[in-house]
């Protein structure tokens, strides 16, 4: 097997690379392309796959796209154990180590050991059926409309918002939606869930940070006949009256690979992303 020892102690097994693209970006399949050669000039095993063609053989993945299909393959290989490396072909890129450009140093950095792996905890509901690494949303089905949800910690009621609807985020996921919802940015190395109201009717309503070992519920009132609940933004379900959502932290963590740590520091990355520091010219 071809293992890559880490100069922190962790290992990759590049035995079976899969470097998955996104077929709706035009760039995705030139830069894929690139790095399978990359690769393949250092005799590794490669194959270049959609993000339609998951398959658990693959026991390293490159994925190529915005923090969208870094989700979605996340959420795949989770189960597997499968370390994923991101390659930012959208905006923001908070899940990616390196821009497209970047492409030769980001293989080079994985093959020289200058790399982590960052075990990111994840969030499971409705028995199984909705995984996210980011975060579980519930809204009601009426967009027009707030709905009054009862939020359950450890099966004691907590609170209940009037409110457009309710986040509940990893601390991967602080930076996402529940950022523009006004809840806190975590590290996210931190074993925390957090829950965050979505436009909530009343000033008291304040997000909460809770740890992960606790499981929440949420119902929703008798006149609400439907919910919608999404994982990450890309699965939805619909939960009818009276029955009871429960989010809890998943038995998966999601693997991802962080390289050249000094530029690419959570820290680093939030200052980068987020323009802090910069002074506003009028």
């Amino acid at each position: 097997m071809s293992i890559v020892k880490s100069v922190y102690g962790d290992e990759i097994n590049l035995n079976k690379i899969g470097i998955f693209y996104n077929k709706e970006n035009q760039k995705a399949h030139y830069v894929a392309v690139k790095i399978d050669n990359l690769f393949k000039l250092k005799k590794y095993n490669c194959k270049i796959l959609t993000t339609e063609e998951y398959t658990p053989e693959v026991t390293f993945a490159v994925v190529l796209g915005g923090d969208g299909t870094i989700l979605r393959t996340a959420r795949f290989y989770a189960q597997y154990q499968v370390p994923i490396l991101g390659i930012n072909l959208g905006r923001l890129g908070f899940l990616s180590q390196a821009k497209e450009t970047q492409a030769d140093e980001a293989v080079e950095y994985l093959l020289k050991g200058a790399f982590k792996i960052e075990d990111r905890i994840m969030l499971t509901a409705m028995k199984g059926q909705l995984n996210a690494l980011n975060d579980i949303v519930i809204k009601g089905d009426s967009f027009s409309r707030t709905s009054r949800l009862y939020v359950h910690i450890n099966d004691n009621i907590v609170c209940d918002y009037l409110a457009d609807g309710i986040i509940i985020s990893t601390p991967t996921g602080s930076t996402a939606y529940t950022l523009s919802a006004g809840g806190p940015i975590l590290s996210p190395v931190l074993d925390a869930i957090v829950i965050v109201p979505i436009c909530p009717h009343t000033m008291n309503a304040r997000p909460i940070v809770i740890p992960s070992y606790e499981i929440i519920k949420v119902t929703s009132s008798q006149n609400k006949p439907l919910l919608k609940i999404s994982a990450d933004g890309q699965k939805t379900l619909n939960i009818g009256m009276n029955e009871e959502i429960e989010i809890k932290k998943s038995d998966y963590c999601a693997k991802l690979v962080l390289l050249n740590l000094q530029k690419n520091s959570f820290y680093s990355v939030l200052k980068e992303k987020l323009h802090w520091g910069l002074s506003w010219k009028g």
